[in-house]
């Protein structure tokens, strides 16, 4: 009996050590990396205010106890995001400089704009996707039609009566709108670019046009006030943040998906174990239910299920997406 208790013993202290001795090496191991040492600087390509800056901002809070570090967002707008973007793309790959990436960024500007200075595949390295925010089709309410099919409806028996006014020429919100034109039948709907989106909303709040395709974030609170009647968002299912509204799917126009996104990419060539320790981070913040709750008041819907693989598709599929478009269109500059 007492053989039996010693050999127990024995076999329990041999787990031990080794479970003392994988434990100091994984302490060790991480000690060696010793990332993150300092602070992470997170480039957002756009001026302070929009959505991107706001996501940003609420991320910064979330995760810095999380990093043991802060994360400090260093705005770098200009040139539709590409400035900022390219700062990163040539930034040292060590993992204390990432990006907040768009749809203006990674899929428009790289195919609309000639001689940007990095490539949104190969000069990047994917962490994760933060979530997306649909764009929505939303008209005066002097417009008689309450929902998309009557809109369509009436487009195509009045063709040129609408017109719609988007953030500007190649913007998301622009080929959100030719891409809704085509997929409901070529409607012959006149495309009017504003200086951003927040002019384009005073103008259909006031009546000036009849009709926008612009962010969700951006109509819900006039649509929930009832200044503008925001009939379906552009995308595979309904917004979290907006349940009451249907898709273009629902609508009857099958293929009017388009939206924005958040992806938090680093420069290529980062190493692995910073990839995989900022991608661990970014599980643990977005499983933080007052970020998640955030995300979402700001008209963004969070993307639950993501890693650097998933992140890389993205980016590839949107790119993928927009660019025949964007050519047909004669936009490339």
């Amino acid at each position: 009996m007492h053989k039996v208790k010693f050999r127990i013993s024995r076999v329990a202290a041999t787990v031990i050590v080794a479970g003392a001795a994988s434990l100091l090496g994984a302490n060790a191991g991480h000690a060696q990396s010793g990332f993150p040492d300092r602070a992470i600087r997170l480039i957002v390509p756009f001026p302070p205010g929009g959505q991107t800056d706001n996501v940003s901002r609420r991320l910064s809070t979330t995760i810095a106890p999380i990093l043991g570090q802060q994360l400090v967002v260093d705005n770098r707008g200009g040139a539709a995001g590409t400035l900022g973007a390219g700062e990163v793309a040539r930034a040292k790959p060590d993992g204390y400089t990432l990006l907040v990436a768009t749809t203006s960024t990674h899929a428009l500007s790289p195919v609309a704009m000639a001689g940007i200075s990095y490539d949104p595949i190969k000069d990047f390295a994917p962490i994760r996707v933060i979530g997306t925010g649909p764009i929505s089709v939303s008209v005066h309410p002097s417009v008689p039609a309450r929902t998309l099919k009557q809109l369509v409806a009436d487009a195509k028996a009045h063709p040129g009566k609408y017109s719609y006014g988007s953030s500007g020429v190649a913007s998301i919100n622009h080929l959100a709108g030719e891409l809704f034109k085509m997929r409901a039948g070529k409607l012959e709907i006149l495309h009017v670019p504003y200086k951003g989106a927040g002019p384009a909303l005073a103008e259909l709040i006031g009546g000036q046009i009849p009709m926008t395709c612009t962010t969700l974030s951006g109509a819900l609170p006039h649509h929930r006030s009832g200044r503008v009647r925001t009939l379906a968002v552009l995308k595979e299912e309904r917004s979290t943040g907006a349940p009451d509204i249907p898709t273009a799917i629902e609508g009857g126009v099958p293929g009017a998906v388009a939206y924005t996104y958040n992806i938090l990419l680093a420069p290529a060539g980062t190493p692995r174990g910073a990839i995989d320790f900022l991608t661990g981070a970014m599980n643990k913040a977005m499983a933080d239910r007052a970020f998640f709750d955030a995300l979402i008041k700001l008209g963004v819907d969070p993307v639950t299920d993501s890693n650097p693989g998933k992140a890389a598709a993205m980016l590839k599929t949107e790119l993928d997406k927009w660019r025949p478009l964007i050519e047909s269109l004669g936009l490339k500059n």
